[in-house]
């Protein structure tokens, strides 16, 4: 097991086209003011969250009714956090920050119902009887025994959540910085020109010494002997 995770670690991230790169810089700066602008509020992304949350309490009712109170949170943070778990097996840069980024995005919009659990102002959404609806940190947090400090902990987890959030940002601009800094290596340390052996086999042979097909030539070939004259015996 070590060993397979240590052979993830040492492959490289797969290459991302720059402009790419640049765009979801834009994207997730530009979310960041948007969640920052929402104040704690519901935000777009959240009528996802929803969606999966509700798909939770049902999934994991068939192990009790506690399971079934934590099963909204609890999906709606796995599913995120099992696709960045994958897309960081596959080294996928974007994939892997995209999924990253929205999972810690789940904290800000549990912190958001955890803060409602004493006062209870949130509407409720529920794909059962309404008439049984209950809300989830309310009832969790009575368990526990710290309902009066769920501002507190709501305060605690949305800070970890912008943590994230602002972390895997940092961590895709980082990927850019060190995309940028291999280029300029490569710009500011050219490849070496052929060398004129490489580029002229031949004449680069003849040079360090080695016979030319001209010079084999002309050593394999035997001059005529000359007939010497007969001699005038006058």
């Amino acid at each position: 097991m070590l060993e397979y995770l240590q052979s993830i670690f040492d492959q490289p991230w797969k290459p991302v086209w720059r402009p790419a790169l640049v765009a979801w810089l834009v994207f997730y700066v530009a979310f960041l003011g948007y969640a920052l602008s929402a104040h704690g509020g519901y935000l777009f992304i959240d009528s996802a969250n929803l969606v999966v949350h509700e798909g939770g309490h049902n999934l994991f009712s068939w192990f009790g009714h506690t399971l079934m109170l934590w099963g909204g949170t609890l999906l709606q943070w796995l599913v995120p956090f099992l696709l960045a778990v994958y897309f960081f097996t596959q080294r996928q840069t974007a994939g892997f920050v995209f999924c990253l980024f929205f999972f810690f995005e789940n904290w800000l919009y549990t912190a958001t119902y955890m803060a409602d659990a004493r006062a209870q102002v949130l509407p409720l959404v529920t794909t059962g009887d309404p008439d049984f609806v209950e809300h989830d940190w309310y009832a969790i947090l009575s368990s526990l025994g710290v309902l009066n400090y769920d501002t507190t902990i709501a305060t605690v987890v949305r800070t970890l959540g912008w943590c994230g959030m602002v972390g895997s940002v940092a961590w895709l601009a980082l990927r850019l910085r060190a995309k940028d800094a291999a280029r300029d290596a490569t710009a500011t340390f050219p490849k070496p020109a052929i060398s004129l052996v490489e580029r002229y086999p031949g004449r680069g042979r003849g040079r360090l010494g080695a016979a030319t097909p001209s010079q084999m030539s002309s050593e394999n070939s035997v001059p005529a002997a000359s007939s010497p004259r007969a001699s005038d015996p006058n």
